[in-house]
């Protein structure tokens, strides 16, 4: 795969994009319950790493910072509704 001379850190942003899709979807799609909050948190870790890295990024990048702030979004989402149903459950978020 070649990429152009003046972009240097391709591979690495191309990487890093992958890797918070995977750790956000892993999040998203996560069943037990005793492990949704690590889930959630690496998810959201990895995203602000790379907000972090697209800022400094050159470049025109809004499609993927866009991405972003809704894969933020929806893991908020999903921690507020895993706390709620661990809040009325009294245990885990599991179902009885």
């Amino acid at each position: 795969m070649g990429f152009p001379s003046h972009l240097p850190n391709t591979p690495t942003l191309n990487s890093n994009t992958s890797l918070w899709r995977n750790l956000y979807v892993a999040a998203l799609f996560e069943s037990d319950s005793s492990v949704l909050p690590e889930r959630i948190a690496k998810a959201e870790a990895a995203l602000v790493r790379r907000a972090r890295e697209l800022f400094y990024a050159p470049g025109d990048h809004i499609e993927e910072e866009q991405a972003l702030d809704d894969a933020m979004y929806a893991l908020h989402a999903l921690r507020s509704t895993y706390q709620f149903a661990r809040l009325n459950t009294g245990s885990d978020g599991a179902a009885a």
